[in-house]
């Protein structure tokens, strides 16, 4: 194997793969990535309930099928999954990295009112819980507004980015208040362009600050 470093990424839907891998051109070109795709996962999570903990063992094998093949970190990109991935990487090694706790660090050094837009609704709940948690080990008082954005997920599934892009600023432009907006999911990253024409307030994608945290956690 070559001496560059080697990330195993592992996707609930085909969706999250281009965003991330752009930025991993753009900000670790260095990186060799190893992508594994199962979808089933979201449609299990929904046939266990939304009991993402009864997911944990799948999550972890996924991890440790990207470990045994060379990874020298993971990372998952769907956002639903951020309670199974905890658990789940405490049993390796290598830097194991939920999709959205680098998103959440730099979120939460803007202000404490946090506007969270999702395309997929069950990501809604648990990457909140993420940001409350942080917060109390920051030992700060957060608001965390839910906005849950209907059709856009499945128009891009249909391959019509332009008019889930539509779809997710118009629904951000309606999201009063607030110190930044972060998007729940990799997939919502076209959307960043027109979001920024129509809000004033920051606004947060979760590739970019992923790549950025588990480079640095490897070169650490």
């Amino acid at each position: 194997m070559s001496g560059r470093p080697r990330i195993g990424l592992i996707h609930a839907t085909a969706l999250a793969m281009a965003p991330i891998a752009e930025s991993f051109a753009r900000l670790w070109p260095e990186a060799m990535l190893h992508h594994v795709l199962d979808e089933s996962l979201t449609a299990d999570l929904a046939a266990a309930g939304g009991r993402i903990e009864a997911m944990t063992p799948r999550v972890a094998s996924l991890a440790r099928y990207v470990v045994d093949a060379g990874a020298g970190g993971v990372l998952f990109t769907c956002s639903a999954f951020g309670p199974a991935i905890e658990v789940a990487r405490e049993q390796f090694r290598v830097p194991v990295l939920k999709p959205n706790e680098a998103m959440i660090d730099e979120a939460l050094a803007l202000g404490d009112r946090i506007c969270l837009v999702a395309t997929f609704e069950p990501a809604l709940a648990p990457i909140e819980q993420e940001f409350h948690e942080r917060a109390h080990q920051l030992k700060r008082a957060i608001v965390v507004d839910r906005c849950f954005v209907p059709g856009a997920i499945d128009a891009l599934r249909r391959g019509d980015e332009a008019l889930h892009d539509r779809l997710v600023a118009e629904a951000c432009s309606k999201q009063r208040g607030g110190d930044v907006l972060c998007f729940a999911q990799f997939s919502m990253t076209s959307a960043r362009t027109e979001v920024e024409k129509r809000v004033a307030k920051p606004v947060l994608t979760t590739p970019d600050s992923a790549v950025q945290k588990l480079k640095s956690r490897l070169a650490a």
